[in-house]
């Protein structure tokens, strides 16, 4: 459920990218470089970085209002009192699942933000698909995403152990998930 956002906000940053980095090589006469400039800007830093905030904004925040509303209504305690550990129940499936949708996420981010600078070369700086294409392929090489993708599974984790301490430190209102949950999201920003 967290493409849609995902989406929208990296081909926001893959235009901006794309806009500013040409107004500046366009005083050169390097407009060609705005490939180079998106792709490796949205792939080794900008797309992991879009997608954790967006995850811990809304992934890790819902993490700590589940189990915060799990503790008030103290069915943790019920776990522990049927002996069900509430950390390989509760906590690995979540982190486990961020592990696996982060660098997803992460890759498919690069990728619409790359789309966004396509849209801008194309559109306003008369840079054929083709030439945009090809330096794109020419900039990118493997340990540009192995960059961008080796801080994905870091940013799952501490997201998700984030999001999940906050719901168990959740004490006994509602108001207290509420306060939680904010701080989940402030922490792991």
């Amino acid at each position: 459920r967290a493409l849609p956002i995902v989406s929208v906000i990296s081909f926001l940053v893959g235009l901006i990218l794309a806009y500013l980095g040409a107004d500046q090589l366009k005083l050169v006469g390097a407009q060609i470089f705005i490939a180079d400039l998106v792709a490796i800007g949205m792939v080794r830093e900008v797309g992991a970085l879009m997608t954790g905030i967006i995850i811990a904004g809304r992934t890790g925040a819902a993490f700590a209002a589940q189990l915060g509303t799990m503790q008030v209504n103290e069915e943790i305690d019920a776990y522990k009192t049927l002996g069900i550990s509430a950390i390989d129940f509760l906590v690995l499936p979540r982190m486990l699942a961020l592990m696996l949708m982060v660098p997803l996420l992460t890759l498919y981010s690069g990728f619409v933000g790359m789309a966004a600078g396509l849209a801008v070369s194309v559109t306003i700086f008369d840079i054929s698909f083709f030439e945009y294409y090809n330096e794109t392929l020419r900039a990118l090489e493997l340990k540009h995403f192995w960059v961008g993708l080796s801080k994905a599974p870091i940013f799952a984790i501490v997201i998700a152990l984030i999001g999940c301490l906050e719901g168990f430190q959740t004490q006994g209102t509602a108001q207290s998930v509420g306060e939680r949950t904010t701080s989940s999201v402030v922490q792991a920003i």
